[in-house]
């Protein structure tokens, strides 16, 4: 038998998209253009659509055009919600260092 991904509540997959997409709209810019492949500077808007248990997934917009981008969690596999946060902070902090940016203290 393979390894199923999880998959996380309704709930809580919505609660973390409107945190994300409300109070980070700036980490989901900085993310996709770490983790989307060439041009990256070009892109000018993103936002998380979904997440489970192997990765997130954002849409941005480059030229113009949106594209999917999902981004494995750096730490593996998760299954628990706060885990969640854990591994959005560890792909800020990836994104941060890929592009040369100063990556700001987590609370």
């Amino acid at each position: 038998m393979g390894f199923v991904t999880h998959l996380f509540e309704p709930d809580v997959v919505s609660a973390v998209l409107r945190h994300m997409n409300g109070d980070h709209v700036d980490d989901n810019i900085l993310i996709s253009r770490a983790f989307a492949p060439s041009s990256a500077d070009e892109i000018t808007d993103a936002e998380m659509t979904g997440f489970d248990g192997d990765g997130g997934v954002w849409s941005f917009t480059r030229g113009g055009t949106a594209s999917e981008l999902r981004v494995p969690w750096p730490g593996g596999a998760i299954t628990e919600r706060p885990a969640v946060r854990r591994e959005v902070v560890a792909l800020y902090d990836l994104a941060c260092e890929r592009l040369g940016v100063k990556a700001r203290p987590h609370a």
